[in-house]
């Protein structure tokens, strides 16, 4: 089991259920999954380029990533129906935790700058999403040998059913949200 769940079971759920007063253990707030997409934009002529941002997305996420194909024809983009047009992973159970445990601890203090990420990327079901311009801060990736800088989504999604129960959630798993200025 990995480290976050076991830290989540023991110490996250009964504050939960304290803080929102739920009674039982299976109505409290849990990540469901993390989807990862990447659109490869420009690469799609590229094939090599194409094969390089692959593999470092694969050693990302720690799985073979599925192509995602275009579901209308767009002219003015070069875009034709059933041409690949991106990539996207779905994380869950334990690769999951592992997963955002490394974007906690060590993907995000990497990043210039970094004051704590944005509130706003909640929807009104308690799902989180975060975009990232640059791949090359995860430490799986060698800057020598991989594709160029390339930007991608990361959704967090749970089972909290509003943004309150979604974002205390996060904030509890470790996520750094920005603090108010006063």
């Amino acid at each position: 089991m990995s480290r976050l769940k076991e830290y989540y079971n023991s110490k996250i759920v009964p504050i939960l259920m304290e803080e929102f007063g739920i009674k039982n253990k299976m109505g409290v707030p849990k990540l469901v999954k993390i989807n990862v997409n990447v659109g490869i934009g420009d690469l799609t002529k590229n094939k090599e380029g194409k094969e390089k941002l692959e593999q470092d997305f694969n050693n990302i996420c720690g799985q073979k990533l599925s192509e995602r194909r275009a579901k209308i024809s767009v002219a003015s983009f070069s875009v034709r129906q059933g041409m690949v047009v991106g990539l996207g992973a779905t994380l869950r159970k334990n690769r999951m935790y592992d997963f955002f445990d490394k974007f906690v601890n060590i993907v995000l203090p990497r990043l210039r700058d970094f004051r704590g990420v944005k509130v706003s990327g909640f929807d009104n079901y308690g799902n989180y999403t975060i975009g990232l311009t640059d791949h090359t801060v995860f430490p799986e990736i060698d800057t020598s040998k991989s594709a160029p800088a390339h930007g991608f989504e990361i959704t967090f999604v749970t089972n909290a059913k509003d943004q309150e129960k979604g974002k205390r959630l996060l904030e509890l798993l470790g996520m750094p949200f920005k603090k108010k200025d006063k």
